[in-house]
């Protein structure tokens, strides 16, 4: 081979690797030029996103911030707190929500005042250590309480508390003093014990339920200890429901705290000083009371602040009055009469575009008649088991409630697993009556229509509440029925706040009501003996060995199973005993403004959960006058 020949080749590998090289250069560059495009396209984006956060009024640093559409409810808090997962991340501030109630309370103490509507304020004014969850009420969540731990015999809670929660800022309408940025600590939790089981403290409903609670032990201003002085079942429900009680307010004088004083306070006892969503703005007596949003609340930083700014109830005495300030705007929100929501809500209003929604769910409450078992006259349980057969139910039910709840036979909830349905109520029969009255010694001996014992006429009075007209129209169809049976009736008609005074003294012979029934049931507060004398208790007289035997082992059972069937054995007693004659529990039958969302009924609750519905900005409204 010549020397040509061997140039020839290296030219040729020469010429190869310049075109390879060539692709491999050609091939970098497009990628370094792809790569820039997408780079540029990216920092488009980028900036594009930054200028509408700056549109919107959130800085650069807020972009961090942002959380992805499906984060969990733990990716956009490290801290648990309760119930945040049913909170719209994209629920718009302000509106108010209007609801009606039918009467003025006395004052805003829930310890001292027993009123539903005082405890429902007092509910959004101020938190508590826990709560449960609404849609798997079996669980508690924190909310005050960072954590807790319970002792393996279930008689020690320790509990450490947030910190950086606050009371709401006041002046002291007594001694004049200004208040600002007072932290919650243990000690306003002990102090909330302490008055309850304060004997001088008019608080004898409630002391009931912490009758077992040893002491409450301050460790620091965020750690302390709840101790129980045996293993009670409601002992968690209680421990984590505990709220403070601001010493502050109350305990501003030298000296040991006076419970006597406490009860007679009237001016502090005007007043809400919470650390929860909403502030007590103003009491327009006989007129309207109206909350504002509390904007240093703790939950707000973790995601629980309600989007609602002002909750206000409308003080309106007459359903119809109430009905019309429905339909045209003044109030947002309505428990409505059985008759409003069979016969009037069939209007546009309540249409598929009207401006009114409907909601219909069995409450937790039950209807009854109750009789003072201090009065002789109802001491025989023949005569109470007559008078239960002389009230014709399943015709009040159609009549006054047009068919709208369940007949019940016990003081439990009716869709609860403790509730016996095996038991039937005690059907309408005069002449079972008559029997039953002619066994205990009740004669009509004079003929007059009306039986007698001993000379005595059987005549009662039972207490009416002024502006109820589902009493006004259950109350003469029972008195009808009860003269059928030669039994005389009377009804007086009594204002809520001296009727509520009338139930607290005992001083009464029969009234009608409802009771609101607990999720978990703990039957003392009602049905134990040692209740039954005390001024100011829930229960009307009733003693029996074997009920205080049942509600006793009942308080210390945990087995679900065991609780269920002492529950039935507590049911059947009761029935037997008749000390109410029990009636219905009726359904809740709601009338809301449609412009709310995230309107949701959960298992738990008595309603649905205020705290978490919002409203379109475009779609708020004002409190009038405000």
């Amino acid at each position: 081979m010549n020397r040509n020949f061997y140039l020839n080749i290296i030219a040729t590998i020469l010429v190869m690797a310049v075109i390879l090289l060539g692709v491999i250069l050609i091939n970098a560059v497009d990628r370094v030029h792809f790569d820039y495009m997408d780079m540029q396209k990216k920092l488009s984006e980028m900036s594009d996103t930054l200028q509408q956060m700056k549109n919107k009024g959130m800085t650069a640093a807020a972009a961090t911030a942002v959380q992805p559409a499906s984060a969990t409810a733990e990716e956009k808090s490290p801290e648990k707190i309760s119930n945040l997962e049913f909170y719209d991340r994209n629920a718009t501030p302000g509106d108010r929500i209007i609801t009606s109630i039918s009467a003025d309370v006395g004052n805003m103490n829930p310890l001292i005042n027993n009123d539903y509507t005082v405890s429902l304020i007092n509910g959004f004014c101020n938190s508590s250590l826990a709560d449960r969850n609404f849609e798997k009420p079996e669980i508690f969540e924190p909310l005050m309480a960072e954590s807790w731990t319970i002792s393996p015999d279930k008689k020690i809670y320790s509990i450490k508390l947030r910190k950086g929660i606050t009371w709401q800022d006041f002046t002291d309408p007594v001694t004049g003093k200004e208040w600002k940025n007072k932290e919650v600590t243990a000690r306003d939790f002990k102090f909330y014990a302490d008055v309850i089981n304060d004997p001088d403290t008019n608080c004898a409903s409630m002391r009931v339920y912490y009758k077992d609670l040893e002491k409450i032990e301050v460790l620091s201003d965020y750690e302390f200890k709840v101790y129980w002085k045996m293993p009670y079942y409601q002992s968690l429900e209680l421990t984590l429901g505990l709220s403070p009680l601001p010493k502050h307010l109350y305990h501003a004088y030298a000296g040991p705290f006076d419970a006597k004083k406490f009860n007679d306070d009237h001016q502090r006892n005007r007043m809400i000083v919470g650390c929860g969503p909403y502030r007590l703005l103003r009491w327009d007596k006989d007129r309207r009371v109206v909350l504002s949003r509390y904007e240093n609340f703790f939950g707000d930083k973790l995601g629980i602040a309600p989007p609602i700014k002002y909750t206000a109830f409308e003080i309106i005495k007459h359903p119809n009055t109430c009905f019309q300030s429905l339909l045209s705007g003044g109030i947002d929100r309505m428990d409505l009469l059985p008759e409003q929501w069979r016969n009037r809500t069939d209007i546009p209003e309540f249409g598929p575009n009207g401006k009114l929604s409907k909601l219909k769910y069995l409450s937790r409450t039950f209807a009854y008649v109750g009789y003072n078992l201090h009065n002789p006259l109802f001491q025989d349980k023949r005569v109470r088991q007559a008078l239960s057969c002389l009230v014709d139910k399943e015709k009040i039910l159609k009549d006054a409630y047009f068919g709208l709840g369940e007949i019940v036979t016990g003081p439990l909830y009716y869709d609860s697993p403790y509730y016996d349905k095996s038991i039937k109520p005690y059907e309408f029969n005069v002449e079972k009556a008559k029997a039953l009255l002619a066994e205990a010694g009740w004669k009509d001996i004079d003929g007059d229509g009306v039986l007698e014992k001993d000379g005595k006429k059987f005549e009662f009075t039972i207490l009416q509440v002024a502006n109820s007209s589902l009493q006004e129209k259950m109350l003469p169809l029972i008195k009808e029925d009860m003269a059928k049976g030669g039994v005389q009736m009377k009804i007086q008609i009594l204002e809520w706040s001296v009727y509520l005074q009338r139930l607290e003294q005992k001083d009464f012979d029969a009234c009608t009501l409802r009771w609101t029934i607990a999720y978990e049931p703990d039957l003392y507060q009602l049905w134990h003996s040692s209740e039954a004398d005390k001024p100011f208790s829930s229960n009307y007289g009733f003693k029996n060995a074997e009920a205080d035997r049942i509600i006793d082992e009942l308080r210390v059972t945990f087995d679900h199973k065991k609780r269920v069937e002492l529950c039935f054995q507590f049911h059947r007693l009761l029935h037997e005993e008749q000390p109410y004659t029990f009636l219905f529990s009726p359904y809740t039958l709601l009338a809301l403004s449609s412009r709310y969302q995230n309107v949701h009924k959960f298992p738990a609750s008595m309603s649905i959960q205020q705290e978490i519905m919002w409203t379109p900005k475009e779609k708020q409204l004002k409190i009038p006058d405000l």
